[in-house]
């Protein structure tokens, strides 16, 4: 394996490891009120724009890199919409 190879690797381990500490403290805390919704939104749509041109270009490091992020980022937007709604439908 090259050196580039390895840093891209290197890269999605990485990578994998930013979402961890927000899903955790979604999963700790129950809460989502201080997550924005929208960020996650526009993060998704990013990420799919990332992995079609991934798969375009046949480079399986951010193959793998995107769909693992799209995969955990996604798990955030769902409780942040499902948090968003609970929160909507919560008597005061």
């Amino acid at each position: 394996m090259d050196f580039g190879f390895a840093i891209g690797w290197l890269g999605v381990a990485f990578g994998l490891l930013v979402p961890l500490p927000q899903l955790y403290k979604i999963f700790k805390t129950k809460r989502t009120n201080d997550v924005s919704l929208g960020t996650y939104v526009f993060l998704i749509v990013a990420l799919i724009s990332y992995l079609i041109h991934a798969i375009y270009i046949g480079s399986i490091v951010f193959i793998v890199a995107q769909s693992m992020n799209l995969i955990t980022n996604t798990a955030i937007l769902i409780y942040l919409i499902k948090g968003k709604k609970d929160t909507c439908t919560s008597p005061p």
